[in-house]
């Protein structure tokens, strides 16, 4: 992750996750989950934050360990949730996740925060823990024109979607949306995969 976009999350843990906690459940999120993603599957929330999204993971039939390249942030997962499972992992490199280990991989709105040279070894990491057959929900936060950093100093990169479509060549793609989301209120892009399977 962008180094000072890491250090604002370490920083202020607390309030963003109060912040992130506060805002409206993400229903159409909810939604894709139970469209798309293998009941049951064991599913990964690469850069799940404060935990809020693996503990709904969790209640719904989608047994979920969250990871987080910020100690700051899973310290509060952790405080939150103390029965769920959460672990440190940065993109790209995501040591200690084993290839082939998960049915289904969420990550929602985390890439906008890497360097644009880091997105593409990022997919392509996040695919290869993805079993063969599984699933990967993906989005970010869209940044028009340059890079941006908000008053925190975290970085919102400006890319086109054809950085991220160029890594998805090998699956099916299942959705690919531009939307508005209600819970965030950004403007977001969606896009969801099957993995090959073999």
């Amino acid at each position: 992750m962008d180094r000072q976009t890491l250090a604002a999350y370490e920083s202020d843990a607390a309030a963003f996750a109060k912040d992130w906690h506060a805002q409206p459940a993400p229903h159409d999120l909810h939604d894709i989950v139970r469209r798309f993603f293998i009941k049951g599957g064991t599913t990964a929330d690469i850069g799940c934050g404060s935990g809020r999204e693996v503990a709904w993971l969790n209640a719904n039939g989608f047994p979920a360990q969250g990871f987080d390249a910020s100690s700051g942030l899973l310290a509060e997962a952790r405080a939150r949730y103390p029965d769920l499972k959460f672990a440190l992992a940065e993109l790209p490199e995501l040591r200690g996740i084993a290839a082939n280990t998960y049915d289904n991989l969420l990550c929602e709105t985390v890439i906008m925060h890497l360097d644009r040279a880091l997105i593409a070894p990022s997919l392509r990491r996040m695919l290869d823990v993805v079993k063969p057959g599984g699933f990967f929900y993906l989005s970010w936060r869209v940044t028009e024109g340059a890079d941006q950093r908000d008053q925190h100093g975290r970085l919102y990169a400006a890319f086109e979607v054809s950085l991220v479509s160029a890594e998805l060549s090998d699956t099916t793609v299942l959705l690919d949306e531009e939307v508005f989301s209600a819970s965030s209120g950004k403007i977001v892009h969606r896009i969801v995969v099957r993995k090959a399977s073999c």
